[in-house]
């Protein structure tokens, strides 16, 4: 059996050299006292992650390992889409969203294990401005909270950053206006804090934002929630926690295969926690079975 084990140094809050090769020798040490031979690769810009996937997919290792937090599994897995080549997950980032949803152990050694034998399950995926997504897409407050996130790396990443980073945005009471188009249907108005495309339920760290969203569905959750005042969001925001969001009367929800998002300007919006500048319109479409994941 061969493995290969993509891991990105940045992840986690507080990354580095060292942790990267402390991981390296674990992963070596793991898999090779399974019968499995592990090739080992370390990140070293954004999108290498998607670069290595793709072209150890071509060699057919056995399962892809991505050690990292949800923009390296994002990477990966965009690297995997529409080849039978399974991956897997080692968590080591802040959110850890998809990891979660599956139930992968946050013990390194225990992912790892789980990473070579579970069985693989055929999953779905997204696609929204052309980006690939695996577990949740979306714009709004928590579009601009990953950019934000993803500015400060430099004073460190977890969930006192993520929390700050979100609370400075919810005071700029920016919402997201325009329309959305779900699978031909009439336009919905958007007024809108957050809009949601969720492939799985959660973002991370145990907030769901689509409680009941099926990662094998063909369907993606589009989760509208109203735009309000940052003392109603506060409240409102405890939903997350209790799997009650759908049943906050300004949330509008729907399954859809595909959608068009039109605004009068350029959309911030992000794939599994990284924030991307698009245009004035955004195709979202789900890719049905497009993944193999170990779980």
């Amino acid at each position: 059996m061969r493995a290969i084990v993509i891991i990105n140094p940045m992840s986690g809050p507080r990354p580095s050299a060292a942790s990267s090769v402390a991981r390296a020798r674990l992963a070596e040490c793991v898999l090779r006292a399974r019968g499995v031979e592990p090739d080992v690769h370390v990140t070293e810009y954004a999108g290498h992650a998607c670069v290595i996937a793709a072209r150890a997919a071509d060699a057919g290792p056995d399962v892809v390992i991505a050690w990292g937090g949800d923009g390296t599994v994002r990477e990966v897995a965009e690297g995997l889409v529409g080849r039978n080549v399974a991956f897997a997950i080692v968590p080591a980032g802040s959110g850890n969203g998809l990891a979660r949803e599956i139930g992968v152990p946050r013990d390194p050694e225990r992912a790892l294990v789980r990473a070579v034998e579970a069985p693989s399950r055929v999953i779905d995926a997204g696609r929204i401005g052309g980006r690939v997504f695996v577990n949740v897409a979306g714009l709004g407050v928590d579009a601009r909270v990953a950019a934000r996130f993803n500015a400060q790396r430099a004073r460190g990443r977890g969930l006192i950053t993520y929390a700050l980073a979100t609370l400075a945005e919810l005071r700029r009471n920016d919402p997201v206006r325009g329309t959305l188009r779900a699978d031909g249907a009439e336009p919905l108005a958007l007024d809108a804090a957050v809009v949601a495309i969720a492939n799985s339920g959660q973002y991370g760290n145990g907030a769901r934002i689509a409680p009941g969203a099926a990662l094998d569905d063909g369907r993606l959750d589009v989760v509208v929630v109203g735009a309000a005042g940052l003392a109603s969001t506060l409240w409102r925001a405890r939903r997350l926690y209790t799997g009650s969001v759908l049943r906050d009367p300004t949330v509008v929800h729907r399954r859809i295969a595909r959608a068009t998002i039109a605004c009068a300007g350029p959309i911030l919006f992000h794939v599994d926690g990284d924030a991307v500048q698009g245009g004035s319109v955004l195709e979202v479409e789900v890719l049905a079975g497009a993944l193999r994941i170990k779980a």
